[in-house]
C-alpha cells in the first residue's frame, strides 16, 4: 500500500506542476495573447493531458494512476477498490495537489515578474476575473459534472475487461486533453479536485473562496459516471467484485505487456 500511496502523491504533485505551470505561464502571465488565445487553450489541454498519458503507463501498472479523487470515487463505486483505499488515495492526491501547487509556486516565485495576485498559480474559477467568458457559478458547476462525467466513464471503460492495456494510457490522456478544450475558457477546467485545491490554497483569497466548487462538482461528476458505467455495462460491473487495491490504468495487462 505503502507504494501505492507514494505514487498516488508523486503523480498528482506531476499533474499539478505540469499542468498549471503551462496554464500560469499561457494566461496568468499572458503569453496566450502573444499569438492567440487559442493557442493557450491548446497548449494547456496538451499538458495536462500528455502527463497523464505519461502517468498512466509510468505509475499506473503500481497504483492505477488514478491522481484524482473523482476517478477514485468513481472507481470506489464501480467496485473496483474498497473504500478504506479510497479514503488513503484521497489523502495521498490531495497532498500531492499541495505539494505540486507548493513546488511550482516556489518556482514561479523565484521570477520579479511573478506576483500571485496577478499572475495566479493557474487556479480555477468563474465569474469576470476567473472566466475568460464571464460564466456564473452555476454555469461552472454544470461543466465540471459533466466533463468530469465524460472523463471518469471513459476511464471506467478504457480499464475493465474490455478495455486494451496497450492503448488505455493513450485514450485516458487524450480523453483529459479534450475536456480540458473544452472547459479552459469557461472555468480553467478542474474535472479534478485535488488539482483544484492546492493552487487555492496557495493562493488563497478569491481562489481559494471558489475551491469548493471545484471539489463538490467533480466528485458528483465521478459518481454519475459508476452509476451510468454500471447501467450501461451491467454484467461486466456485475462480475467485478470488489478488491483491497486499485487496479491500475490498463492494470495487470500494463505490466505484463513491458
Amino acid at each position: 500500500m505503502t507504494r501505492k500511496l507514494l505514487a498516488e502523491l508523486l503523480g498528482t504533485a506531476i499533474l499539478v506542476y505540469v499542468g498549471c505551470g503551462v496554464a500560469t505561464q499561457m494566461f496568468g502571465y499572458g503569453l496566450a495573447g502573444s499569438y492567440s488565445l487559442a493557442s493557450g487553450v491548446v497548449a494547456t489541454a496538451l499538458a495536462f493531458g500528455l502527463v497523464l498519458m505519461g502517468l498512466a503507463y509510468a505509475i499506473g501498472p503500481i497504483s492505477g494512476a488514478h491522481v484524482n479523487p473523482a476517478v477514485t470515487l468513481g472507481m470506489l463505486i464501480a467496485k473496483r477498490i474498497d473504500a478504506m483505499t479510497a479514503v488513503w488515495y484521497w489523502c495521498a492526491q490531495f497532498a500531492g495537489g499541495l505539494l505540486g501547487a507548493l513546488a511550482l509556486w516556489g518556482t514561479f516565485r523565484g521570477s520579479p515578474t511573478y506576483s500571485k495576485q496577478n499572475v495566479g498559480l493557474g487556479a480555477n474559477g468563474w465569474g469576470s476575473v476567473a472566466s475568460h467568458i464571464d460564466i456564473d457559478w452555476a454555469g461552472a458547476f454544470i461543466v465540471e459534472v459533466v466533463l468530469t462525467t465524460i472523463f471518469v466513464y471513459v476511464i471506467l471503460a478504457v480499464t475493465s475487461k474490455r478495455g486494451t492495456a496497450v492503448t488505455s494510457g493513450l485514450v485516458i490522456g487524450l480523453t483529459l486533453t479534450l475536456v480540458h478544450l473544452v472547459g479552459i475558457l469557461i472555468d480553467g477546467t478542474s474535472v479534478n479536485p485535488a488539482r483544484s485545491l492546492g493552487p487555492a490554497v496557495i493562493l488563497g483569497g478569491r481562489a481559494l473562496d471558489q475551491v469548493w466548487l471545484f471539489i463538490v462538482a467533480p466528485l458528483i461528476g465521478g459518481a454519475l459516471a459508476a452509476v451510468l458505467y454500471h447501467a450501461m455495462d451491467p454484467e461486466t460491473s456485475a462480475a467485478r467484485k470488489p478488491v483491497s487495491t486499485a487496479e491500475p490504468a490498463g492494470g495487470g495487462e500494463l505490466a505484463q505487456a513491458r
